[in-house]
């Protein structure tokens, strides 16, 4: 079948039109996942963290997040070989179960957007930006100056193409491997080769410690962060499901590549940069412990440029994060599940990317962004319950899985768990009540639950106001998949949108 021709079919199938450009293939939406987990980004703005709760011995939890977050990538796999739609997980859960289900999935997804992109640049892009180039991270105008211009060029690059987008994340792959893995690398040959001195050997990579008060338990519940925070946002390659070329294998590939290398690559990271910690109370108390430990071992020359590449890592991330975040608000415009859903869902002919869901997206991000430089304690909470929304968000998705699995029908030569389905999915769904217990009950991070539930309570009100109504008339909402025994073929289009 020529692409043109299974396009339509994999979007007919579903009782859409094919409207954006389907073009992508596996390494370009690998480096959307790629990009949107960056490793880069994560590992620099927590290990801190980490160290300071538990030590050195901090970087081994790693792992166990990156076993749980595969095991949720095995079910969206699954899930994005089925349904290959625009706004994934809004359509699994809408599909799966109902549209007011599906709402409550695509309101966080937009929350989760809308704060995170703002967040990373304005408090970690900016700043690192602003210091590598000589500048004073301390004045607040100039950082927000910078993460404006950031995030519109992150946006336009979108406008542009979707192409240009998947370029700039295909080059921000190799830049975040050969920036941070290969600069881990050369730490470790540096301390094996006792380039400097340091008062350690390998067993720094056993020592743990704990703040004054606090349980080893407690440290190590909140350690564990490091790969809970960083090891998120891989199903950023079923948001593009509608403008990826043979969706159906390509995107399940993309999605566990990208955890799978995200955690391996990540744990080589921790290691190198562990090892060569030439003193580990100093690394302990740095606001930016990885810059510390490269500058004792490279100078600040190759430090700077270090930087450089964790801020364009962050910026790529952006890149992503705000196609993800227009194809959802796009997809559910499209179901009319949005104020305005009748301008949300436009696509420009030209450029056959959705113009407008991107432009909202923006407008509010810059709206954030603005409270946040006016506000900075206040943006800090909220950029705090951007950790704890995508596993909610997981959750409820893992759960309309277990709920509708039997009724999905199983494509030749599709990804599919099998026999291996049911303990799979009970181990995912221990993994990710796991996660948010360690997301919730810690004192320190209770705001983020309250900026959680404000945010579901915002959606509420539309809901009542303007939702319901069109869900009661049948007005709003994708059909629910039905029973896999009433599909003849994968491809019999499942029934009229409304």
């Amino acid at each position: 079948m020529a692409h043109s021709e299974q396009a339509s079919a994999e979007s007919g199938e579903f009782g859409y039109r094919q409207e954006l450009r389907r073009v992508l293939r596996l390494f370009a939406v690998f480096s959307v996942a790629f990009s949107v987990v960056s490793i880069t980004t994560g590992i620099f703005l927590n290990y801190a963290f980490g160290i300071t709760h538990l030590g050195p011995a901090s970087i081994w939890l790693w792992p166990i997040a990156a076993v749980g977050q595969t095991l949720v990538a095995l079910i969206l796999a699954e899930l994005s070989t089925r349904i290959p739609l625009a706004g994934a997980n809004y359509q699994w859960a809408a599909r799966l179960v109902g549209p007011r289900y599906g709402y409550v999935v695509g309101a966080l997804g937009i929350m989760y957007s809308a704060v995170g992109m703002p967040g990373i640049l304005l408090l970690g892009a900016a700043p690192l930006l602003v210091t590598a180039l000589g500048g004073d991270p301390s004045d607040s105008s100039l950082l927000f100056a910078v993460a404006v211009v950031l995030i519109v060029i992150a946006f336009g690059v979108n406008i542009v193409s979707v192409q240009l987008a998947a370029r700039v994340n295909n080059v921000a792959v190799v830049t975040e491997i050969i920036g941070t893995v290969v600069l881990a690398l050369l730490l470790f040959g540096l301390f094996v080769g006792h380039a400097k001195p340091v008062g350690h050997g390998f067993g720094i990579l056993g020592e743990y410690t704990k703040l004054p008060g606090q349980s080893l338990f407690y440290g190590i519940v909140l350690a564990s962060l490091i790969g809970v925070y960083t090891l998120v946002g891989f199903e950023a390659a079923a948001d593009m499901g509608e403008e990826t070329v043979d969706a159906r294998r390509t995107i399940p590939r993309a999605i566990l590549l990208s955890v799978i290398v995200s955690g391996v690559l990540g744990m080589i990271t921790l290691i190198g940069f562990t090892v060569a910690i030439p003193d580990p109370a100093t690394i302990a108390s740095s606001e930016v412990p990885l810059a510390e430990i490269s500058t004792y071992w490279l100078g600040h020359g190759l430090t700077s440029a270090f930087l450089l590449v964790v801020v364009f890592s962050m910026v790529a991330l952006t890149v992503v994060a705000a196609a993800a975040s227009a194809r959802l608000i796009y997809a559910m415009a499209r179901d009319n599940m949005l104020p305005a859903s009748g301008l949300l869902r436009g696509v420009s002919a030209g450029r056959r990317t959705p113009v407008p869901a991107l432009v909202i997206s923006l407008v509010i991000c810059l709206a954030l962004m603005t409270y946040g430089y006016l506000n900075g304690n206040a943006f800090g909470t909220l950029v705090g319950a951007t950790a704890l929304i995508p596993y909610v968000v997981y959750l409820l998705t893992v759960i309309a899985y277990g709920m509708r699995r039997h009724r999905l029908d199983r494509l030749p030569g599709a990804f599919h768990l099998g026999r291996w389905a049911t303990p799979v999915f009970v181990l995912a769904l221990v993994w990710l009540l796991a996660a948010l217990a360690v997301l919730v009950l810690p004192s320190e991070f209770r705001d983020a639950l309250w900026v959680t539930l404000g945010g579901l309570a915002l959606a509420a009100v539309w809901y009542f106001v303007g939702l319901r109504g069109r869900l009661r008339d049948g007005a709003a909402g994708p059909p629910r998949l039905p029973d896999a025994a009433v599909r003849q073929t994968p491809n019999v289009v499942e029934g009229e949108r409304r």
